[in-house]
Formats: structure tokens, sequence, C-alpha cells
């Protein structure tokens, strides 16, 4: 471990006004979405999959609005906040364009990317669909879900497995009691000796996924961070706590009444907050309380980092953030298309990355963590 206190000059310029830690962790379950609009374009309509999803948000009891065509209006407000606010409670059942159908590679997560929906009904401060998604930010659930689902095979590669990312653009988890998309894609790769789903939520509603023939081929996995982060920037999510419980829940031998899937935790964004070391220590030792028997787990770490781009959106969307977003103090790091991000500087990274890997290892030696970022 790291010297008590090593980075704590990291913290001057990050979130320097967390709330001071509460005596007792909270517990509360995420609600369960209920958008204020909930819209079907005519081509969503001619899918059997669509009609299985209208006939579940019906049985909710919200109202639906049958669209005329297939282009999405109403969903813009006077201002930015306003528009936000509209598209954030709007669920719209599409279908996927043909061009969904040209899978893209997301390394490290997996292999390729497989959206069944686009947009979250989560309110995060440090938003990563910030600047990734064009127009406002509405729900967008596919209707042509067993298209894009068959469509993987092609992808699949004889002597390995091939891994599909649901979670790169959407909460899979967080709409599932409307749509059931999530449930359709475990029974699918159930059935697929050669690929995996994986998916990663901040919801805790887990218990239709219990009984779905996923034979091991789905990883749930569950977000995570310090509560101090949590509490202050991840708005509309299911507490730590609870998302520990689904986890644990999912995790447990169906014999023992879980789920038995193969299960990871998604540490994100790792931000060097004051006394960081402490509110990670203690969420690291939350999480080896919970899994305390044997089963799959994998970890993956990735620190806070920003675009110009998104950085501008969160300002839009946020405008009284606590979340630091300047750039000075940050390493400029760019891909290959020019595009540039900030993050942490080097010797911040080797450091954060020394000491989580050290701190995880000691507790769960038998689990790899699969990247840092």
């Amino acid at each position: 471990m790291l010297p008590a206190g090593s980075l704590v000059s990291l913290s001057d310029t990050l979130l320097t006004d967390v709330p001071a830690p509460a005596t007792a962790p909270r517990t509360h379950s995420a609600k369960r979405w209920r958008p204020q609009r909930v819209v079907f374009t005519p081509d969503a309509l001619d899918e059997e999959f669509g009609q299985q999803i209208l006939a579940r948000v019906a049985a909710q009891n919200l109202e639906v609005e049958l669209l005329k065509s297939n282009r999405l209006t109403g969903l813009r407000g006077d201002d930015v906040r306003a528009t936000y606010r509209t598209a954030k409670n709007t669920l719209a059942i599409v279908k996927a364009p043909a061009g969904a159908l040209r899978l893209q590679p997301t390394p490290p997560s997996a292999d390729w990317q497989l959206n069944l929906a686009e947009g979250c009904p989560a309110h995060c401060q440090y938003c990563y669909l910030a600047g990734s998604l064009s127009g406002p930010p509405v729900v967008k659930a596919f209707a042509n879900l067993p298209q894009l689902l068959a469509n993987t095979a092609a992808y699949e590669q004889p002597g390995r497995v091939v891994s599909f990312e649901a979670s790169c653009y959407t909460d899979v988890l967080g709409i599932e009691h409307l749509t059931g998309s999530l449930g359709e894609a475990v029974r699918y790769f159930g059935a697929r000796e050669g690929a995996q789903l994986r998916f990663v939520s901040k919801y805790d509603h887990v218990d239709s996924l219990l009984g779905q023939p996923h034979h091991g081929r789905t990883r749930a996995r569950f977000s995570l961070n310090a509560e101090p982060v949590v509490r202050r920037l991840e708005g509309g999510t299911a507490s730590v706590e609870a998302r520990l419980q689904a986890l644990r829940k999912l995790a447990l031998p169906a014999g023992k009444g879980g789920g038995g899937y193969p299960v990871g935790v998604v540490l994100a964004p790792i931000m060097p907050i004051p006394d960081w070391q402490q509110h990670y220590t203690e969420l690291l030792d939350r999480l080896r309380a919970v899994l305390d028997f044997d089963c799959d787990l994998i970890a993956e770490f990735i620190t806070h980092r920003f675009t110009p781009g998104s950085k501008d959106v969160l300002l839009q969307w946020y405008p009284n953030t606590s979340l630091d977003l300047a750039e000075a103090g940050r390493a400029v790091k760019r891909n290959k298309f020019g595009g540039l991000k900030y993050v942490y500087q080097p010797e911040q990274m080797k450091a954060m990355k020394a000491w989580f890997y050290a701190e995880w290892q000691r507790r769960f030696p038998q689990a790899p963590g699969q990247y840092w970022t």
C-alpha cells in the first residue's frame, strides 16, 4: 500500500466539497424509471419484439403515443436544460438503422459493441454519453432486437470466445422492466457456445435475470465507486449497498437462490478525491464482505476523463456540478483520429494504479484485473 497521504496534493483541485462520511452507508434501491412520455415509431410497431415492448409498457399503465412517422419530434424545450429534462423523461421505441448491423470494436471492455438501446435514465454528472450521442438525450430502445442478436453470429470466430458489450450507450438493466431486451439477449447468448454477452449497471433490479438460462455466457458487472462520488454525482441510481447486494444475488449459485452468473465490477470513474484511499478501501472491504464465496469475478479500472465536447455538454446539463472539469493539471491524450481527452497526469495514474492493483489483489487474489485506463 502507498503511504497514507502520498497523493494528498492531488485532491486540492478535485471534488473538494465532498460531504462528511455518513454513520452508515445508504441502502436505497433505485426507483424504477417511469418515463413521462413513451413513443413508438411505425417501423418499431412492425417488429414482433416492438409489439412485446408495447405490451410491457401498457401493462405498467404508461401512456403511449403512436407516431405517424419514424422521426422523433417534441424533444426540444426552450433551452438546453429544458431539452435535457424533456428528453430524459422520454422513452422512444425505434428500429435500429442498418448501420447498427456493422458492429464496432470496443476494446478493452469487449471485442464488439452490441447496442440494445441508446441513452440512459440516470443522471450521472460525469456522463460518458455526453458528446458521444448526438441530439437530445432521449432513451431509444431497439424493436428489431432479434435481428441485432442474430447478426452477432457473423462476428464469432472458431476457437475463441468473442465478447459483446451491451452497455456502451445505455444502462440496459435500468430500462429492463420496460423493454425486456436484456433478458432476451441473455437467453440468446446462453445458446451460443462461442460468444459472451457483457453488461454493466448502476441499477439493482435483477430478479428477472435470476432464472434465465445464461449457461455462464453472460457476465453481469456493476459500476461501483466511493460513497462520496456516488452520493454527489450519480443521481437516480441505486446506492452502493443495493448494487453490492444485486451483485451478490447474481453471483450466488442457483442452488443457493442466486443466478450463478460470472460477474464483475467496474470501478469507475476513479477520482483522487480527498481521502480517496480511505474511501476506496471502505468500498473494497464492503465488496469483499459481500462476495464471501467462490465466484467467477473480474475487475475493470477506469479513471475519470473528459473531452472538450463532453465538458461543454455536461456544463450545460449540470451547470452547478461539483465535478472537477479543470483542464489545468490534466494530461492530454490523443486518439488516432486526432481527438483529445483530458486524463490524469502520468505520475498520478501510475501511483493510483499501483495502489488499486495491490489492494484488489490482496482481497481477490484469484480475480484478474482486466485493464486500467
